[in-house]
């Protein structure tokens, strides 16, 4: 399957409650963090729902 690499590039200070959960469901908690998912619909959905807050790149 394929990965995707997810960057948090902007803060979640003073934003909803559910955006700073779907950060930590992603495991993103510092500005500049890269975590590595696999490419499945429910991943995609939650990148979709930050989309603002963090930069992706397909690895």
């Amino acid at each position: 399957m394929a990965k995707i690499k997810v960057k948090q590039v902007r803060s979640s200070i003073k934003r909803p409650q559910n955006q700073k959960r779907t950060l930590k469901a992603l495991g993103l908690r510092k500005i500049g963090q890269v975590v590595e998912h696999d490419d499945t619909p429910n991943i995609l959905g939650m990148i979709n729902k930050v989309k603002h807050l963090v930069s992706t790149e397909g690895a």
